[in-house]
Formats: C-alpha cells, structure tokens, sequence
C-alpha cells in the first residue's frame, strides 16, 4: 500500500523513518530493526509504538513510498 513517510534525512533523503501514515492514523516507529538497498531503493523493517513489524520501501525512481504489514 503506498503510504505518507515522515523521515530523517541527512545526507540523503530516505536515511531513517519516522513515522507513516497508514489507514488514516499515524503510525510512529518505535525502532527500525533492519536497514538495506537495492537498486534504487531503500528498505526498512521497523517496529511501531505499538509492537507490530512493517516493511517499509522506499522507490528512489518514482518518489513513492510503500508499506507491508508483516
């Protein structure tokens, strides 16, 4: 599903997620358990405020960001 990202962005965008929005709530993100790219994309498993594990990607090509429930 292609969500809203709030993020920290340093010397690149993308560089660590904040918060999503999915469904129309907010989701804040606890911590980012895993971190890694592929061509043309950033991905992060996370864990939100309130224990549930998402997938998120980051298309560095179309500018979109997409969100998986996991």
């Amino acid at each position: 599903m292609m969500v809203q990202v709030k993020c920290y962005s340093s010397y690149t965008y993308a560089q660590e997620p904040q918060s999503f929005i999915w469904q129309g709530e907010e989701i804040r993100i606890k911590e980012i358990e895993n971190a890694w790219q592929e061509p043309g994309k950033r991905l992060f498993k996370v864990i939100t405020e309130k224990g549930k594990p998402f997938k998120l990607c980051y298309n560095e090509t179309n500018d979109q960001w997409l969100a998986v429930e996991l």
